[in-house]
């Protein structure tokens, strides 16, 4: 167990450090930099002034000498200095991560419980009303545009019926006491978390619905209910445990947005969280800070998988006897 632990972290971390050049290499094959983003910005400048810029970020250096000072720095902890923001990439990710998190995780412990149950239960009785309510959402879900949605829920809860606040992540100015201003955050991120949870519990409902109807007709489901064993145990003991696996799935693969953020829902409720900064850097070509973001995308996804890997492990025996 521990030796497989091991031979995945380090096929992870070699895993990283392909991703970081190959990410390296398409950002700098794209045309334009930073410099050709702030001379337009500004108006246009001088060929002279270009290259004193070029010069002074060290994007004169010919790529693989920029890409070996690069991986120098991430091993070292440092993921670079953004030229646009004239911050370090840490401090900046570090500044947007907190409002990301707090929207992401609860959208996604939304959508895991409810989709679960929503799929469960249409599994259970395929045939009945809330059986084809969940196949119609799971569906309207899947195939909707979430800034389409955001800006529905946006209008329709924040304008038309004043519920919550619109924009940001804060009130100004912001209440005295730290209660007030924990609930004030609460109540600006209650709408980008429905927005959210609505088409993650989308793929949630569905994915658990199919599961749960392929265990449900398995044979040591029949055998348990021969002997006579409560719906509710067959159910919630035997079928369940099984059918989980494709949820278990999906949540790891998603909490690589943890950190890459949800760009869109992020964007339309003007929340300053990574996904923003993620669409501003890419505009402005700083490509230090797309860097740092798609570093701790891969690494968050690896991380996610072998954990995911693990709690594989622990709910199907027959996998830790293969491996």
């Amino acid at each position: 167990m521990k030796f497989a632990i091991l031979q995945r972290v380090l096929f992870g971390f070699v895993l990283i450090i392909a991703v970081i050049v190959l990410n390296f290499f398409l950002l700098h094959a794209a045309p334009g930099d930073v410099v050709d983003a702030m001379l337009a910005e500004a108006g246009g400048g001088d060929p002279e002034m270009a290259a004193r810029l070029r010069a002074l970020y060290g994007l004169d250096e010919p790529t693989y000498i920029q890409l070996i000072k690069y991986l120098g720095r991430v091993l070292t902890g440092d993921l670079g200095y953004s030229f646009y923001y004239d911050q370090p990439v840490s401090t900046l990710l570090l500044q947007r991560l907190p409002t990301t998190l707090m929207l992401t995780l609860s959208a996604l412990v939304i959508a895991v419980v409810f989709g679960t149950l929503f799929g469960v239960y249409a599994a259970i009785k395929p045939n009945g009303l809330f059986s084809n309510f969940v196949t119609i959402f799971s569906l309207f879900g899947y195939a909707t545009p979430v800034f389409w949605l955001g800006m529905i829920i946006l209008l329709a809860f924040a304008l038309h019926i004043p519920l919550f606040p619109a924009f940001g992540i804060r009130s100004f100015p912001e209440p005295d006491t730290a209660i007030a201003r924990f609930f004030d955050v609460l109540n600006h991120l209650v709408l980008p978390t429905f927005t959210l949870a609505i088409l993650y519990l989308a793929n949630y409902s569905r994915i658990s619905r199919a599961a749960m109807m392929d265990v449900l007709g398995a044979d040591y489901i029949r055998t348990a209910r021969t002997k006579g064993l409560p719906e509710t145990k067959v159910i919630f003991k035997h079928a369940l445990k099984n059918a989980s696996l494709p949820v278990v799935t999906l949540a790891g693969l998603q909490l690589a947005q943890v950190f890459s953020g949800a760009v869109l829902v992020e964007t339309v409720f003007s929340l300053p969280g990574v996904g923003p900064l993620l669409y501003e850097s890419i505009v402005r070509r700083d490509f230090p800070v797309i860097l740092g973001v798609l570093f701790g995308a891969a690494a968050t996804t690896i991380v996610a998988n072998i954990i995911t890997d693990l709690i594989y492990k622990k709910m199907d025996p027959r996998i830790q006897s293969i491996t």
